[in-house]
């Protein structure tokens, strides 16, 4: 007797599965997965850059530098002296990001007299060193600085629009966008702020 193989068969051949494949493959979609989390966190926390517009803040930074900004440190904590923060004067959508130096916080209070920044009644100390202040305009008189406001100056303090204008004012937090933490661009002077 002749047997028969072709035909139909009611037996399907069982197919093995390739454990290490799954693994290979399981590997791979975390890999890419982990990989876009980190992506979406760096964007959204670091990835925000702003451009520096004029010399307000030399020789820190310079006009044209690009800035890379942490938007996520002021969620946690709150900014403080020497702190060089972006923000949008009064909360200004259409103006440009300015970037200033923290000279006072909350219940603070600030007075320029004789070219010179005082802090609660003490010489500010200075990050950097700074000529002699011109104009005090706003300063001239002792400033309070109110519950979730901040005093800001520009590095280049003669040539710096800052807290000193009444357009500008102290800076309300909700209108920080976050912290300047380090120059992208131009190539030769990458790196972080301090």
């Amino acid at each position: 007797m002749r047997r028969r193989t072709s035909g139909l068969s009611f037996y399907h051949e069982k197919k093995k599965i390739n454990i290490g494949l799954l693994k290979e493959i399981a590997v791979w979609t975390g890999e890419i997965l982990l990989t876009i989390a980190a992506a979406v966190i760096m964007v959204s926390f670091f990835g925000f850059r702003v451009s520096v517009i004029g010399p307000s803040m030399s020789p820190t930074l310079e006009g044209g530098d690009k800035v890379l900004v942490n938007r996520f440190v002021y969620k946690l904590f709150d900014p403080k002296q020497n702190d060089l923060i972006v923000f949008q004067p009064n909360g200004n959508e259409k103006s440009h990001y300015y970037v200033k130096r923290v000279i006072a916080v909350p219940g603070d209070t600030v007075q320029i007299k004789d070219g010179a920044v005082y802090v609660n009644g003490e010489l500010f100390e200075e990050k950097t060193q700074e000529e002699a202040i011109e104009n005090a305009m706003m300063a001239e008189s002792e400033i309070l600085v109110g519950e979730d406001e901040y005093f800001v100056l520009g590095d280049n303090r003669n040539n710096s629009e800052d807290s000193r204008y009444a357009s500008i004012g102290n800076v309300k937090k909700e209108h920080i966008t976050g912290e300047a933490w380090m120059v992208v661009f131009p190539w030769d002077r990458i790196g972080l702020l301090k």
